[in-house]
């Protein structure tokens, strides 16, 4: 076990080293030239039309709205790594971590734009008549059968990867959350979760799609308000954070209090890591989700799916980390959900590292909940429909054991596997960047 944990270590340390931020930032910011930056500049755009797409296309072709696709998207990606996260890069990395945070967010607009642009583009429908899409599909149907190993290759890593990083890992939080703040007992939570995810994820995306629209815009206003209190509360302290975060995102900060100290290097890997683990741009997910909604063009999906990593990183993972700075906890020495928690509680005495793990465990159910259609359609993808009821019947059983194990090494792999996840992804992005191009410059021509 020891030699398979030291191999899966210098694997993460490769697949998440200097090389891989280099190319997930690198093809952000060459996706976002070749689009003259339109995903920054039609911000508004993007907006206007996500609340617009809270109703179904009647005429269009798809399975849930374009609101219900992104919110099931946004399921999937606001979840552990806004709370846990974002505590884990500023105790590694100092606060000039959440700038780099906010360097990945801005130009990974322009990744995620791409990754749903082709998922919608080369979508197909599968044997049940459901709509699937995603890398995997615009590997097969864009770049041809040379490819269709790419293709499968992503499909494996995403597969596999879900059980980890997007079921129990999830589960192990919130059942370590609650147990520590309700003393609530870990088999209990497994159990109760359990129940609660059979009962939607066994009712396929549409289930998915109404439950996501109802759960994450209620948990992100909540989230942002509890966050907004804490912050008016160390309103003075807000000058100095922000003078924190761009001062060490290019200077070295020295140890002090619980703080081990960082280099620049690390204020860059780790905000940039832990970045793409909250938002995802890179990894290709996005697209998957976008590919269920009704539409007729595929650049409105991606315009409307752009947002998902403006408002996950951007808006909510900006405070959570303003939150932890501004209330001077991040040099502590506590790390990962705890030292949000203790960031809540020192602002709201008696009840905010409560209120923290309440929003930690919807963030993490709603998680397991989008996951679980992305490895659907990844297993979709490698052995046909026929996978679909033994893949969610093992999703399921999955959540209790995710509850009550060790995790260390699940964590470990499963980051490993959504870091490579992003290598399909990537070159497909880059190979079919002339497509997205096209269809963008069709699209902005029309209206």
């Amino acid at each position: 076990m020891d030699v398979l944990n030291n191999l899966v270590n210098w694997l993460n340390g490769i697949v998440w080293g200097p090389p891989m931020l280099v190319l997930i930032l690198g093809t952000g910011l060459i996706l976002m030239i070749m689009l003259k930056f339109m995903p920054l500049i039609q911000l508004g755009r993007g907006f206007s039309l996500l609340w617009g797409g809270r109703v179904k296309g009647r005429d269009e072709p798809g399975d849930i709205s374009p609101f219900q696709a992104l919110m099931t998207g946004l399921a999937a990606t606001v979840g552990t790594g806004n709370i846990a996260g974002v505590a884990t890069a500023i105790f590694l990395g100092g606060p000039g971590a959440l700038f780099w945070m906010w360097c990945t967010a801005l130009v990974g607009m322009a990744t995620k734009y791409c990754e749903v642009v082709l998922a919608v583009h080369y979508r197909e429908k599968d044997a049940r008549g459901e709509f699937v899409g995603g890398p995997m599909f615009a590997i097969k149907n864009g770049l041809g059968k040379r490819w269709l190993w790419l293709g499968a290759a992503f499909a494996l890593f995403g597969g596999f990867a879900g059980f980890g990083i997007g079921n129990m890992v999830q589960v192990n939080s919130m059942a370590q959350a609650l147990e520590s703040t309700f003393s609530v007992p870990l088999w209990l939570t497994g159990v109760i979760a359990m129940v609660l995810v059979g009962l939607v994820i066994l009712g396929g995306i549409k289930r998915i799609g109404r439950v996501a629209a109802s759960l994450v815009p209620l948990m992100c206003i909540l989230y942002i308000l509890a966050s907004l209190v804490v912050l008016v509360i160390y309103a003075s302290a807000i000058p100095a954070a922000f003078d924190l975060i761009f001062t060490h995102a290019f200077t070295p900060i020295a140890a002090t209090g619980g703080f081990a100290g960082a280099a620049v290097m690390a204020a860059i890997r780790f905000g940039v890591a832990r970045g793409i683990f909250s938002n995802e741009a890179g990894l290709g997910t996005a697209g998957i989700a976008q590919a269920a909604g009704t539409t007729n063009s595929p650049v409105r999906s991606g315009l409307i799916g752009m947002m998902g990593t403006f408002i996950d990183t951007i808006i909510v993972c900006s405070m959570t980390g303003l939150a932890i700075i501004a209330s001077g906890v991040w040099n502590s020495g506590a790390s990962g959900a705890p030292l949000s928690a203790s960031a809540f509680e020192s602002a709201m005495p008696g009840f905010g590292a409560a209120l923290l793990t309440i929003a930690l465990v919807v963030f993490a159910f709603t998680t397991i909940l989008g996951w679980s259609y992305y490895g659907e359609k990844c297993w979709i993808y490698l052995a046909g429909t026929r996978s679909v009821m033994p893949f969610r019947i093992v999703w399921v059983l999955a959540v209790p054991l995710g509850a009550l194990a060790q995790l260390d090494f699940a964590w470990l792999l499963a980051d490993t596997l959504n870091g490579l996840m992003a290598i399909p992804n990537l070159i497909a992005l880059l190979l079919l960047s002339p497509v997205v191009v096209k269809l963008t410059r069709e699209y902005f021509g029309k209206t």
